[in-house]
């Protein structure tokens, strides 16, 4: 019997069901090989937990944008593994929730920027990024030197990703607030930025 496609073509209803199970049943063909290969699942070697200021750090990237116009994620082409270093892979990743690969290159990649630059130049580049790049087009963010941090859910933060399966350990948490308080989002910021890329170099 020849099956006629005016039956689905014309029915919206049946025509969203059957492109419902098409999108499901490629999405699982593609998603699930990589639950269970050890490369995305498990971390690289030398891959440690951010400390506790980092993770301010982190937070205060996500908050000001900065993955708008910066991504972490090098693709393995020559052109940007001569730029940056080895090209991202997933087990670099595995303890950032959310990851933060983007594709948006208004600014350069940063996966490995960590120890490229100094404390101070990515201080002077934060407050007034000409000063140090004359053709950035990249905002300053003066108040981060001025904003102080108390810490206090710094703790939490780490209680939810070990959550996560990061592997913080009780010290950790407890040593949280203390590791955090009185330093300027400035000073988490950078330190999050000095720690990018500590595991593939």
């Amino acid at each position: 019997m020849k099956f006629n496609h005016e039956i689905v073509e014309k029915n919206i209803g049946l025509l969203g069901i059957f492109t419902v199970i098409a999108i499901s049943f490629g999405g699982l063909v593609q998603i699930t090989p990589l639950l269970f290969q050890k490369d995305t699942t498990e971390p690289v070697d030398g891959l440690r937990p951010y400390t506790a200021l980092e993770l301010e750090g982190r937070d205060i990237y996500i908050r000001e944008g900065c993955y708008n116009c910066h991504s972490q994620m090098i693709r393995p082409l020559r052109a940007e593994t001569e730029r940056y270093g080895h090209y991202s892979v997933a087990g670099e990743s595995v303890w950032d929730h959310p990851f933060q690969w983007g594709s948006k290159r208004t600014g350069p990649d940063l996966a490995r920027v960590g120890g490229r630059y100094s404390d101070k130049w990515h201080e002077v580049h934060l407050i007034d990024p000409r000063a140090v790049v004359p053709q950035s087009n990249m905002p300053g963010f003066p108040w981060l030197a001025e904003n102080v941090l108390d810490g206090k859910l710094t703790a939490q933060k780490i209680e939810v990703f070990r959550g996560f399966g990061v592997p913080y350990t009780q010290e950790d948490v407890d040593n949280a607030q203390k590791a955090v308080e009185g330093k300027t989002e400035m000073q988490a910021l950078i330190a999050y930025l000095q720690s990018l890329g500590h595991a593939l170099k």
